[in-house]
Parts: structure tokens; C-alpha cells; sequence
């Protein structure tokens, strides 16, 4: 919901009555993850997407009806071998859809944090007494929230607990506790999804692979900073498409600038000079990935230097180096969509071996999306 967040807080300014349907679960194959959602207005207008389409004209009625009525419901879609022509999912995989009428409440406050960029998290009852459902919970960042689930006092303070520590780590999934606020007693699923700022890539060096890397990490969702000491690379004209360019050196830059769990440092350098110190610092932070460019012999040489400045091999295990997966790539255009390639299979728990033969799952349940559009929690 949070993720169509723009659009939905214009229906709201217009006085329109919507639904909106949510991924709550998934289970095997399926082509969105939990999280993802379809919004229907009065008029019919629809945006976003459930399924890429394989049930969205069914979870179009299941909106119009929740118009309708003021209902809350739960459905589930998956493929049936009983019945050929039944509604579900050709590839096999099971989704269950949280379809809400949206009518005030916290949703609007909810809808502006999103669309702002501001991390927030809506938590919304998918399983519990009949009275809970279609109640929702904002949590901000710090424990902060407003709106309430409905139930016992203890229910939001839980909840609001919960839904913050996913909120921290930028995931959107499920969590099951207690009516009252416990683990124990009648257990109340909630849907916690969180909306966080775009995650960040940081490119190490203004050389002519870093701005297809900038490209293609914009495509990915990230924002992208391009840092390096020498100003008459590191330019706008260089790099259009960068959200932020630093003129510094590169160990400086790191040690000033604020990194996360989603954060992706790419060291196109290849110069020991700037390397070494800004890789003795990257390695002992808590960041998603870290991935140095240059041959073969450069990476041996640059492990020398680092073991001697005290980088130990669990802090070198960590180094994607050379950088990018074994592509044949040759272009710097090509070159980026090989990092790019390690960066999304090194996030989702791929291999990189070609699916062609292979007997390995087509989605992995692997941490979370770098971007407001966050995966389930496994």
C-alpha cells in the first residue's frame, strides 16, 4: 500500500472512496512479493499490482465489494490441479490478499510519511476477532504511533513494538501475538508494512564504469552517491544521473557519511592509495556489500596490503573482489550489470548459475528489497 503511496494521498485530497489489496503472504512461486498492492477507486480506476496479473481481475471485484460494504477480508489464490479454469496462479504458488477499504483513520497520515520518503510502518490485523479487522496502527521510527488495533491497551503497545524493530531493519512481513498484548492467549496476526528511504550505493571512483554502475543503481532503486578525491572526474557532467557527487577522499567520505544494513559500497578505483584505507574501514562496517574492482593480481596485492594494515580474514571473507559475477562482461555498460547481477543475488540468496537446467528455486526467500518495496520476513 505504502509502496503506490504518491497516488493514494491524491485519491484522499480528491474525497475518493478506495480499497486497497495487499500481498500478505507468500508461499512458493509467486511473481510479488508480501507487501505489494492493487488500489481500486469507486469509479473502477485501478493502480498497482498484486500478481502481475494473474488474479488481479478477481482481487479487482474482492476492492469494488470492499467499497461496497466496509468489510475487511482475507483471500487466498493458488493454483488448483482439481479445476483448470479456477482463478490462481499459473506458477504455482500460493498468495494471501488483505483487501481494505480505506476510509480515514491513520491511512492518510500513513500514505504522506511514504510518499514523503519518511520511514514509517503500518500495521494492520490479517487474522484475529472479527472486531480487530480493518483497525490500523502508524508507527513511526523511536516507538512513536497513533491510530490503535481496537483491542486491549497492551495490543498497540506490542504491536507498535514489533512493527518498529521491522521498521529499523526496512522489512515488511507478518508477526503473530496475543489479543492482549502477550504471546500467549488468542493470537492476533498483524501485517507490519514498512516504508523506508531508498537504500544507498556508494561508487568509489569517477572512472567511465562507474556511470553505467550509477545507471543501473538508480534502476535498482538505490541512491547513489558517486565519491572521489580528483574534482575534474568527479563532476556532474560526468555523472547526470547521480543523485550526490563528493569531491573527497574516499576513507574521509566513509568515515563522515551515515551507512545501514541496505547500504552497497562499490570501489572502482583500483589504486592502493585510495583502496586500502577506505577498504580497512569498509570492512568493519554493517553494510549490505562490499565489492572491489580490478584483476586478479590487483586483488591478491590489495589483500596483502590489508591483511598488513590489520584487516583480519573473517573482515576479508566479506570482500566481493574481483567485483560483479562471471558474466564475460566486457563494456563498462556490461561490466555494471555484472555487479549489478552479484549485488541482487548476494541480497536474495542466488547463486548466479543459470536457471537453464538447474533444479534451484526461481525466488529465493533471501533478506529483504533495497527499496520501499520490502520482501517478507523468513
Amino acid at each position: 500500500m505504502l509502496d503506490i503511496a504518491d497516488e493514494l494521498g491524491r485519491w484522499i485530497e480528491q474525497g475518493r472512496d478506495f480499497a486497497v489489496a495487499t500481498v500478505v503472504a507468500v508461499t512458493g512461486s509467486a511473481p510479488r512479493l508480501p507487501g505489494a498492492a492493487l488500489a481500486v477507486d469507486r469509479d473502477g480506476t485501478a493502480i498497482g499490482s498484486v500478481s502481475g496479473g494473474c488474479v488481479e481481475g478477481a482481487v479487482y471485484e474482492l476492492c469494488r465489494q470492499a467499497i461496497e460494504d466496509g468489510e475487511t477480508v482475507v483471500e487466498r489464490f493458488g493454483y488448483s490441479d482439481e479445476d483448470a479454469f479456477a482463478v490462481g496462479l499459473t506458477c504455482g504458488g500460493i498468495i494471501d490478499v488483505l483487501v481494505t477499504p480505506v476510509r480515514g483513520g491513520v491511512y492518510p497520515a500513513a500514505l504522506a510519511e511514504a510518499a514523503a520518503g519518511r520511514a514509517a510502518a503500518l500495521v494492520r490485523v490479517v487474522d484475529g476477532p472479527r472486531e480487530l479487522m480493518g483497525n490500523a496502527l502508524l508507527v513511526r521510527p523511536g516507538g512513536g504511533h497513533e491510530g490503535g488495533l481496537g483491542g486491549h491497551p497492551a495490543l498497540d503497545r506490542t504491536a507498535a513494538a514489533e512493527a518498529g524493530a521491522l521498521l529499523d531493519a526496512g522489512r515488511t512481513g507478518t508477526v503473530t501475538i496475543g489479543a492482549e498484548g502477550a504471546r500467549c492467549g488468542q493470537p492476533v496476526t498483524l501485517l507490519v508494512e514498512s516504508s523506508v528511504p531508498p537504500p544507498r550505493m556508494i561508487v568509489f571512483g569517477a572512472v567511465d564504469f562507474a556511470s553505467a554502475l550509477v545507471r543501473v543503481g538508480k534502476f535498482l532503486g538505490y541512491h547513489v552517491t558517486v565519491c572521489d578525491a580528483r574534482p575534474v572526474f568527479a563532476t556532474a557532467t560526468r555523472f547526470p544521473d547521480a543523485d550526490e557527487i563528493v569531491v573527497a577522499w574516499p576513507h574521509e567520505y566513509l568515515d563522515a557519511t551515515g551507512t545501514d544494513a541496505r547500504t552497497v559500497l562499490c570501489v572502482l578505483t583500483h589504486d592502493a592509495k585510495f583502496d586500502i584505507p577506505l577498504l580497512q574501514r569498509a570492512l568493519r562496517l554493517p553494510v549490505a556489500y562490499v565489492g572491489a574492482m580490478g584483476s586478479r593480481r590487483t586483488h591478491e596485492d590489495r589483500n596483502r596490503r590489508l591483511r598488513e594494515v590489520g584487516v583480519t580474514e573473517l573482515e576479508l571473507a566479506r570482500l566481493r573482489s574481483p567485483i560483479g559475477l562471471d558474466l564475460g562482461a566486457r563494456t563498462p555498460e556490461e561490466t555494471a550489470l555484472s555487479i549489478a547481477a552479484e549485488i541482487v543475488a548476494d541480497r536474495r540468496g542466488g547463486s548466479g548459475a543459470s536457471l537453464t537446467g538447474a533444479h534451484t528455486p526461481i525466488h529465493h526467500d533471501g533478506p529483504s528489497a533495497p527499496d520501499r518495496r520490502i520482501g517478507s520476513v523468513a
